[in-house]
């Protein structure tokens, strides 16, 4: 496990541990509300007039409440639930170190399936009967349930791959090159760290930021500029930060415009 992964380990489990928290609490402030409803007899209502009116009411509404705690609590546990699910969700980051090799893993996939595919039609195309189309795909290394289910006409009457999914793989083949290219190109950026009116720019390429350095906590109009611009605070770095790609490169330039213009 690189760094990267041993980080994203890390948030995984803090989303599951948030979850489970609220999770709990969901169900011990359930229990509470449910004991506290017990207190009021089955069907008794409210006695208007009497004495005890208000004091009833008010004891029926923090019931009311502790339910609408429990539920808010327990859509704060699906809420952590599904962050931690989508962690390590979204393919490969250019965050990763490994990133590159692993594109190239996924390239090198994608350039087989596309050769299986080419093959697959051209012996399905030198047979004419279904049997024969699935023998040969059998011989050129498909299992049998392949064999039969390439052979298959589709809504088309079409047998074997689509044009469309060879086009569709071509152009996933073209972006994941395009991808390796950029980090690429990345991977030979040196560090900057240049000093602005009041701020310090800086892209540091082993943390694939572009991030700016306040010495306290900058204005509203700068965090409004910053925020409109997709730099979000990191806590840890104790700077504004984006990606470092090319759209991170123009916000920041943009941002730094105004900045050195304003201040």
């Amino acid at each position: 496990m690189n760094s990267y992964e041993a980080k994203q380990a890390a948030r995984k489990a803090r989303f599951e541990e948030r979850a489970a928290k609220a999770s709990a609490e969901s169900a011990s402030t359930y229990k509470r509300a449910r004991s506290m409803g017990e207190a009021i007899p089955f069907g008794q209502p409210i006695l208007i007039g009497h004495h005890s009116e208000q004091r009833d009411r008010n004891f029926r509404g923090r019931i009311h409440n502790t339910y609408g705690k429990a539920f808010a609590l327990q859509d704060k546990a699906a809420h952590y639930a599904s962050k931690a699910a989508s962690v390590g969700a979204g393919g490969i980051s250019s965050d990763d170190p490994e990133a590159i090799e692993k594109l190239r893993a996924e390239l090198a996939s994608i350039e087989q399936s596309q050769e299986r595919m080419k093959a697959a039609n051209k012996a399905i195309r030198a047979h004419k009967t279904p049997e024969d189309q699935a023998a040969a795909l059998v011989a050129i290394g498909f299992t049998e349930a392949q064999a039969a289910e390439a052979v298959k006409p589709d809504f088309c009457g079409r047998v074997g791959f689509p044009s469309y999914a060879l086009s569709n793989n071509n152009a996933n083949a073209r972006r994941i090159k395009a991808r390796i290219a950029e980090l690429e190109r990345r991977s030979q950026r040196e560090d900057v760290e240049q000093e602005g009116n009041g701020y310090t720019y800086r892209e540091d390429t082993e943390e694939n930021r572009v991030m700016f350095i306040f010495p306290g906590k900058p204005d509203e109009d700068t965090r409004s500029l910053l925020k409109s611009h997709a730099f979000k605070w990191s806590p840890s770095r104790g700077a504004w930060v984006r990606q470092l790609n090319n759209a991170g490169l123009w916000a920041a330039k943009t941002i730094r415009a105004v900045l050195d213009e304003t201040k």
